[in-house]
């Protein structure tokens, strides 16, 4: 089973980020034969900086290896070290139907927030087509908020096998149900765009003042609190051991225990269970040949698939 996944290199990664696509990522590792990408490609929608770009595909390469992929096991590269992806875009372009494209949630999404309507922006679909579409995927894991490229994805390559014979595979959508909703600062869905998240390899101080920072209720500090409305404990769920976490839960129902104190708590078992990735990080940008090379390797095996299925296409359209 081939499963692909991809995440733009837009900033600094979050909790949000690896809660919610990086740890998945990596743990499909072991569920079958893994590509993952770094979408640089998709990202020239929102980041209009090259130094930016650059930074941030090189962040997100290193994040990625410090967490625990294993080049050995998932083939891991740069979505625009692989052009062939490009051509296939256009091959699929002329068989997708413009409503499909205009019913798409996450353009009207962006415009509404304000970014710059393109055509990048507007046929972001079907980059992502040519992307699932290239390496025959069988699954294609996303969060519910991605649910619809995928499906789209799907309707793009049944018409184009429709019309031009049996090409594509059509990949399924997996929607990991386990998959924690990561809240920010705020209590929002941890997010950039929202300036509520925290980075996962930010700063000591900063990333101790964001998390003092947490928006809680005016629950007196006698009082006894509630751990599902709670974003301190949600956040701590995630670091805590077991034991720990219900440690705080029974400091949360007996009261005389204040969120100040649970704050601390948060930092100390979140920056605990980080350092052995924050080593790692620190190795790995003290050697970026490996990271060239790691990159340089996963989109040599990326190409030589995607240089196959491209072939077929080319054939059946008439190209050859």
């Amino acid at each position: 089973m081939r499963i692909l996944s991809g995440i733009q290199p837009s900033g600094r990664l979050h909790l949000g980020n690896y809660f919610g696509m990086m740890k998945p990522a990596i743990e499909m590792q072991a569920e079958g034969e893994a590509y993952l990408f770094i979408a640089d490609y998709h990202a020239l929608t929102t980041v209009a900086e090259p130094a930016a770009l650059r930074q941030g595909t090189r962040d997100v390469a290193i994040d990625f290896l410090a967490c625990g992929l294993d080049p050995e096991r998932t083939v891991f590269f740069r979505q625009s070290d692989v052009p062939q992806v490009t051509e296939l875009t256009w091959l699929l372009s002329v068989v997708t139907p413009m409503g499909l494209l205009e019913r798409c949630h996450s353009y009207k999404d962006k415009i509404a927030r304000g970014i710059s309507p393109s055509h990048g922006l507007f046929a972001y679909p079907v980059l992502m087509a040519a992307d699932i579409l290239a390496y025959q995927s069988d699954v294609v894991p996303v969060g519910r908020d991605q649910k619809q490229h995928v499906e789209v994805t799907r309707d793009i390559a049944i018409k184009f096998n429709g019309r031009f014979g049996d090409v594509f595979k059509v990949p399924e959508v997996s929607i990991r149900e386990d998959v924690a909703v990561v809240p920010g600062i705020d209590g929002q869905k941890m997010s950039k765009s929202y300036d509520n998240h925290i980075e996962l390899f930010g700063d000591e101080k900063e990333t101790r003042e964001r998390i003092m920072r947490i928006v809680t209720d005016s629950t007196p500090l006698e009082a006894p609190k509630d751990t599902d409305s709670c974003n301190v404990f949600a956040l701590y769920r995630l670091f805590g051991t077991e034991e720990q976490v219900e440690s705080m839960a029974a400091d949360y129902r007996r009261g005389g225990y204040g969120y100040g104190s649970a704050k601390k708590a948060l930092f100390e078992a979140m920056w605990g269970a980080l350092e052995p990735f924050r080593r790692k990080r620190a190795e790995l940008c003290r050697d970026p040949d490996y990271v060239d090379a790691v990159l340089r390797r996963g989109a040599e095996r990326a190409a030589a698939e995607a240089d196959k299925t491209l072939r077929h296409a080319r054939r059946a359209v008439g190209l050859d």
